[in-house]
């Protein structure tokens, strides 16, 4: 399925409920509405960006539209994950050498060493508690959690 090429707001019965951050740099029309204001450099830049992506979060919710709820939801995941990344390796590279080129735009190490740690930067990591608190308070959100069961059982 070529999520670029549609739009899930028009077609949720198309969305399924992938695993992890699956599918965020694709589905549109939120792509579009929710990576501009995704930011995790400092702190302060994280929290005004998970702030603004937990207000289209609750919008999605308010409007019914399970599926931005859930792409937002997954950017604030991916603000985690990634001031994690940035916290444990300078520069955000994870793995020894280029991705292979049949592996491009998935995520993992492909074959690839993990490069060691290095000591945290705490910048980087207080980014991480900033997008983690978000998620968090997005997975409890209880009616997240009942338009998402409909999804499931309406769609599969």
């Amino acid at each position: 399925m070529n999520y670029a090429q549609l739009d899930l707001r028009q077609h949720p019965e198309l969305y399924r409920v992938g695993v992890g951050e699956q599918g965020v740099l694709l589905v549109q029309p939120y792509k579009g509405e929710i990576l501009p204001h995704w930011r995790f450099a400092t702190p302060d830049v994280a929290r005004e960006s998970s702030e603004t992506i937990y207000a289209l979060f609750l919008d999605y919710l308010t409007a019914g539209d399970f599926v931005g709820a859930d792409m937002a939801r997954k950017f604030l995941q991916m603000g985690f994950t990634r001031s994690r990344r940035y916290a444990n390796h300078k520069g955000g590279k994870k793995y020894d050498g280029p991705v292979p080129e049949d592996k491009k735009g998935q995520s993992g190490a492909h074959g690839r060493a993990e490069l060691p740690r290095q000591p945290e930067d705490p910048v980087k990591a207080e980014s991480a508690r900033i997008f983690k608190a978000k998620w968090d308070e997005a997975e409890a959100n209880e009616e997240y959690a009942r338009l998402k069961r409909e999804h499931r059982a309406k769609y599969g």
